[in-house]
């Protein structure tokens, strides 16, 4: 395989048997990659093109009523409600900069699809399913990542970091991009093989076993090094094509369970010891501690969420049972009895992705601003049992 770089953004990579992959790196925000799709699309005329999507986002951004489909209460029954929550939070970051840049989210994969269909060229969807990369980044990460991710996310939602049009285009550079890499690996190395590294492996094998003498690739810059790389791999069968052991979300090992079962057998241990070795009146103040705590800052998750007063006192009073459950959390009792309360409207699913780049649209929003009571609540119960965990240790002695 030869890789002739025709720019910082576009590689031309000549295969053994003649055929050629065009890689067109791009920044998912700026009018210049849409720019530089169409003219390459134009200029090259290949025979195929490769998208950097899912089947599932590509029906998101080509019919915005798609969200309307959404069951909320279903989500979150089926213990999905985090993935929505960083699947939004994502979507919002990215509109938020595309406001700034002039350019919707993905606008370039979109002008290749449209051009495509236009010139009558195949095209694919080359990307594994968003949920089951977000479901993969959070199985594979650890307690402590799983608290930096859901602060990310926080951050995300809230955030109201403004860029120019030429950060982002700086964005495209592959050393910058690199730079980027490499501190995710550090700071977060189990996502950073799942959002880059199997992604990379993914578009790439899946670009790879496409038809086409000639075909194009249409990919984010930060994925560009990844997928020479392992296109380079599979020519010298160094790796095989097979993609099933990154293409379904791994059961909880045995280390989650543990963790989900460990938890509360361990807080109900130490009451009983309270109670038989300290005598019962000590066990019931160890019993009352833990009570105050765990809903106290359930309730100021509650309470930041702006959550209905009614679902407030039903998400302070379960706290302590879900606590106590390892499957059902006092989100899901929280955010189901918040779009109950608050029915989610259909305007609320048409103004979604517009509510939910801004600070204020996660609170109006019916449909944010149940997810927003899911998240918080969770976040505070778990949060006021770290906290307790450690002063029922030092008040058994």
């Amino acid at each position: 395989m030869t890789d002739e770089k025709m720019s910082d953004t576009f590689h031309r990579l000549t295969l053994a048997n003649g055929k050629q992959i065009l890689l067109v790196g791009t920044a998912h925000v700026s009018k210049e990659s849409v720019d530089e799709v169409e003219q390459v699309i134009e200029t090259e005329q290949p025979d195929h093109i490769c998208l950097e999507l899912d089947a599932g986002r590509m029906k998101n951004k080509e019919d915005q009523s798609a969200w309307s489909n959404m069951d909320v209460k279903k989500v979150i029954k089926e213990n999905k409600g985090f993935l929505l929550v960083a699947n939004m939070a994502l979507a919002s970051f990215q509109k938020r900069m595309g406001d700034q840049s002039g350019s919707a989210p993905g606008q370039e994969i979109l002008s290749a699809a449209r051009l495509a269909k236009e010139k009558g060229i195949p095209f694919s969807l080359c990307d594994r399913e968003i949920q089951v990369t977000l479901s993969r980044a959070w199985r594979k990460s650890n307690l402590w990542n799983k608290a930096k991710l859901i602060a990310t996310i926080i951050s995300a939602v809230f955030s109201n970091e403004k860029i120019s049009e030429e950060e982002l285009e700086t964005l495209k550079k592959s050393d910058v991009m690199q730079n980027m890499m490499d501190e995710m690996a550090k700071e977060l190395p189990s996502v950073k093989e799942v959002l880059i590294d199997e992604r990379d492996r993914y578009l790439a094998t899946s670009i790879y076993q496409s038809p086409g003498e000639k075909k194009l690739a249409v990919i984010g810059a930060g994925h560009q090094s990844g997928i020479i790389k392992t296109i380079q791999a599979l020519e010298e069968e160094k790796i095989g094509t097979d993609l099933s052991d990154i293409s379904t979300t791994p059961k909880p090992g045995k280390s989650g369970k543990i963790v989900s079962w460990g938890f509360p057998l361990l807080i109900v241990g130490i009451f009983v010891y309270g109670f038989f070795h300290l005598g019962h009146t000590e066990g019931i103040k160890m019993f009352w501690y833990w009570l105050a705590v765990n809903m106290s800052f359930t309730a100021l998750g509650a309470i930041i969420a702006l959550a209905h007063p009614l679902n407030t006192l039903v998400s302070i009073v379960s706290a302590p049972i879900t606590s106590l459950h390892p499957s059902i959390g006092v989100g899901m009792v929280s955010g189901l009895m918040e779009a109950t309360l608050r029915k989610p409207k259909v305007q609320d699913f048409e103004k979604l992705s517009d509510d939910a780049a801004t600070f204020k649209g996660w609170y109006k929003n019916r449909v944010l601003h149940t997810l927003l009571v899911f998240l918080l609540t969770s976040l505070g119960t778990a949060i006021g049992n770290v906290v307790v965990f450690p002063i029922l240790l030092s008040m058994l002695g």
